[in-house]
């Protein structure tokens, strides 16, 4: 019997799913969005590091969906429902978005974190998925680890500690 316990680890741009007794983690969000979509009953969740808003960005001939908030929900959704997950039992939970620098000019292109956030719960919300937990903005990064048992995501935060919610 195998019950070592893995901690799958996502990278920026980057998604993955796991299943219990496994946690997801991801670090080094900034600006950037951890997405966090799971079933608790099915015990299965999946991590999207959403590095910008809109996938109308993309530039040249590779395109990474999971870069993007508005196609990595949608890529990251529909891998969980091919593992397992119920679409009507999807929730959800986010952290990150923070502004990381101070820009003077005020341009709304300079506002990748805030601008972030609002893409994530936009997409969400248009797939119906119910953000449960929240942990975002601010000026500092942060690492988050998932348990699809629990439904816990651990937020350890620059200069701040750790907080679950």
């Amino acid at each position: 019997m195998n019950n070592l316990l893995e901690v799958v680890k996502v990278g920026i741009a980057d998604m993955n799913i796991v299943e219990t007794p496994n946690l997801i983690r991801t670090s080094g969000l900034g600006s950037c969005v951890g997405v966090i979509v799971y079933d608790l009953r099915a015990e299965i969740a999946g991590l999207a590091h959403v590095m910008l808003p809109d996938s109308s960005l993309a530039k040249g001939t590779s395109f990474n969906s999971a870069k993007y908030a508005d196609t990595a929900i949608r890529d990251l959704v529909s891998l969980l429902v091919k593992s397992g997950a119920r679409p009507s039992g999807l929730k959800a939970k986010i952290a990150g978005g923070a502004q990381m620098f101070q820009y003077s000019s005020g341009s709304d292109l300079m506002r990748i974190g805030p601008r972030n956030v609002e893409a994530v719960k936009k997409e969400l919300s248009f797939m119906k998925i119910a953000i449960l937990g929240e942990d975002v903005g601010g000026h500092s990064g942060r690492t988050i680890e998932f348990n699809p048992q629990s439904g816990e995501m651990m937020i350890r935060t620059v200069n701040k500690g750790q907080v679950i919610i």
